[in-house]
């Protein structure tokens, strides 16, 4: 009788700490993810000052300055449920701009416009980086919230499903190639 006690109280004691060991992978999971949310988001809001930045410089003929401007100034200013299409819009806006490559070099070409096109150039290459770690943060969390155990134990919490950041980022080709 006390042998079978011990053995059920081993086996719930080994059922404990690995319940526990996956609610500690799952938070860390999320605290990745937020971490991610974090860096993607000062990514975004450096990418939109540098192209106000850009916008504002009075090298850009003023179609392509509105253009990138309004573009800029509403990606900085959507709300958390609208971001990810006005960031979309202004990867759009700056593709369309800088779709002629005698654009790019007429930003270079400009007084401070070699080190401006290097930080928008910059800006929009770590855009789709941090976008992508932070989608790899989130699958790996959601893969692991959709076990039975991680539902049935309920160790998420009462954290939130975890949400990818979907949008257009691809940058635009001439400034994507540049060193």
């Amino acid at each position: 009788m006390i042998e079978t006690l011990v053995w059920i109280a081993l086996a719930l004691g080994l059922v404990g700490v690995y319940l526990s060991w996956t609610a500690g992978r799952l938070d860390r999971l999320h605290s990745r993810m937020d971490a991610a949310r974090a860096a993607l988001d000062a990514q975004l809001v450096r990418r939109a000052s540098v192209v106000l930045e850009v916008a504002t410089s009075g090298v850009l003929d003023p179609a392509s300055a509105i253009v990138l401007y309004e573009a800029a100034h509403a990606a900085r200013q959507a709300e958390e449920e609208h971001r990810e299409v006005a960031e979309s819009e202004l990867s759009q806006a700056l593709r369309a701009v800088f779709a002629d490559s005698g654009q790019v070099d007429a930003l270079k070409a400009a007084p401070g416009g070699a080190e401006a096109t290097e930080e928008l150039a910059a800006a929009v290459r770590r855009v789709p980086m941090a976008r992508r770690f932070l989608n790899d943060a989130v699958r790996a969390a959601r893969a692991l919230r959709r076990h039975r155990k991680v539902r049935w134990f309920r160790l998420a919490g009462h954290a939130p499903f975890p949400l990818a950041f979907e949008m257009d980022d691809e940058p635009p080709v001439d400034l994507a190639e540049r060193p």
